[in-house]
């Protein structure tokens, strides 16, 4: 039997390289995997220098960045406590948990600030 139609020419189908900017997303996504799938690279030795998305201000003394983590501490043990009180039973004793774990945090971050030397 003869087709109508002459067989389409062979191409990879699995080519990045089919659109213009193919190439240039194609590299992107060989960096996006290279940085997740191999960190060694970035542990042994990677000299750029990274920003930190959030970052205490390194202005502020140890005693003000305890005091502020023990405010944050207290507020989301009482924002816990609050919002067990409306959960069911099961769900109740794991937000108790979580809040006592946060509460001993508290505790622990108290207790270094009452270590804390003032420097004057």
């Amino acid at each position: 039997m003869i087709k109508p139609t002459p067989n389409p020419p062979e191409t990879d189908p699995v080519s990045p390289y089919q659109f213009p900017d193919s190439r240039t997303l194609n590299e992107a996504a060989e960096r996006a995997l290279d940085h997740y799938l191999t960190p060694q690279q970035r542990i042994m030795g990677s000299h750029t220098k990274h920003d930190p998305m959030f970052l205490a201000n390194p202005a502020y003394n140890s005693e003000s960045l305890l005091a502020n983590a023990s405010e944050s501490l207290d507020s989301a043990s009482e924002m816990l406590s609050n919002f067990a009180a409306i959960l069911e039973p099961g769900h109740r004793k794991t937000a108790l948990g979580i809040a006592q774990v946060v509460m001993v945090a508290g505790l622990a971050v108290n207790q270094a600030l009452d270590h804390v030397e003032v420097k004057i």
